[in-house]
């Protein structure tokens, strides 16, 4: 595949990046030690500008090109997961109950191979902003980011972000306009009843009956209330309750997500399981209480973005290495709150057989660092061409 010569020439480097950072993952906005890494490779590089603590431990760097021009965003996320490593690697995680289970060790690598070609060659004209984000996974740091204000600040006209897909052929590009990963809320369930013997169930007044009618209601929301042609999926995936089994306990505790694409369905699915909480608690004299919480929004590509990012990773893979029109699918991203802020594309970059992501056993392929880090080299040269700029003057 035509990856840029010069960022072949990054591999070996850029597997070394990428090891490090497999070996010493963290978590949420904890990231102060792989962003300390990335700023000193930054550094290395010869970026103009370094802004650090974005976001509480994100960071934002600048490369000036040749002449005015806009600014384009590009961000990789650098958050780990809680999750004890099972590959036998060699660099494995160091630390346990972390690990690089979705690889963003590999994002944050394909993004500073992409920061050191173009500090190089400044083949472009404007600014790129170069976007390392913590706490992807849990805590909506996307969101922080867009908070303090990055895209004023750095006058970001356009951001774009990737990410790895196992089981699709290396270095494929997939990606489609519109939504294309769904919102996705949380919501938990506290039943509060009255406990006694489990011989004596007439003096109780049983939370365990109200969980069971509840959870069976809740499965009704996707099946009665709502379009099968839309996508919606209401997922309960805890129950807690009891300590023996001659015991009526107090409390149940029911807790689970709910994934979206459409404002008015969040809100048809957030109002119906207010109406099944209440009806249940009533009919099993119990008290129910809802906490409902809305995550992250849907991710929505820009239509024009999406086309010419595909066109950029056409010329990087292939024609017919590309898929222009992927679909959705119900996984969460919060990419979205940048995508919200300003219009651009997020896409998937194949990286062949292997397990998939959140998983003990997964490992991110470095084969396909090269290819990423092109394809957001490219962009920046496509979207803000010198020769464009000469034109206009």
């Amino acid at each position: 595949m035509p990856i840029l010569n010069r960022i072949a020439d990054y591999a070996d480097e850029m597997t070394a990046w990428r090891r490090h950072l497999h070996e010493n993952p963290e978590l949420g906005f904890e990231c102060q030690e792989t962003a300390a890494f990335v700023v000193q490779r930054l550094q290395e590089f010869g970026v103009d500008e370094i802004h650090e603590g974005i976001g509480k431990t994100g960071v934002v760097a600048i490369i000036n090109g040749q002449g005015a021009g806009p600014t384009l965003g590009l961000r990789a996320d650098m958050d780990a997961l809680p999750m004890q490593e099972t590959t036998g690697l060699d660099y494995a995680s160091k630390v346990p109950g972390r690990m690089h289970a979705c690889g963003h060790d590999g994002h944050t690598t394909m993004l500073l191979g992409a920061a050191k070609y173009l500090a190089e060659t400044r083949n472009f004209r404007g600014r790129v902003a170069l976007i390392f984000q913590p706490a992807e996974e849990d805590g909506g740091g996307g969101d922080a980011m867009v908070r303090d204000g990055i895209m004023d600040r750095f006058d970001i006209g356009r951001v774009f972000a990737m990410h790895n897909s196992p089981g699709q052929d290396e270095g494929v590009f997939q990606t489609g306009p519109g939504p294309i990963m769904a919102a996705v809320d949380k919501f938990e369930i506290y039943v509060q009843g009255r406990g006694g013997h489990g011989a004596m169930p007439h003096m109780t007044a049983d939370p365990v009956v109200a969980a069971v009618g509840i959870v069976s209601a809740i499965q009704t929301i996707s099946s009665r209330n709502h379009y099968a042609m839309d996508d919606l999926v209401v997922s309960v995936t805890q129950i807690h309750t009891g300590s023996a089994d001659n015991i009526v306990p107090d409390t149940a505790y029911i807790c689970g997500t709910v994934r979206t694409f459409a404002p008015q369905v969040r809100d048809m699915v957030r109002r119906r399981m207010t109406q099944i909480c209440d009806g249940e608690g009533t009919a099993y004299d119990v008290s129910v209480r809802l906490d409902y919480q809305e995550g992250y929004p849907a991710t929505v590509n820009d239509a024009d973005e999406t086309d010419f990012a595909v066109q950029v990773a056409k010329e990087i893979a292939g024609e017919n290495r590309v898929i222009a029109d992927s679909g959705r699918e119900m996984g969460a991203e919060d990419f979205s709150y940048m995508l919200e802020a300003r219009p651009g594309c997020y896409l998937f970059i194949g990286q062949g057989d292997g397990p998939g992501v959140h998983n003990p056993t997964y490992d991110f392929n470095d084969e396909i660092s090269p290819v990423g880090a092109s394809f957001f080299a490219r962009l920046v040269e496509r979207a803000q061409p010198v020769v464009a700029a000469k034109a206009a003057g």
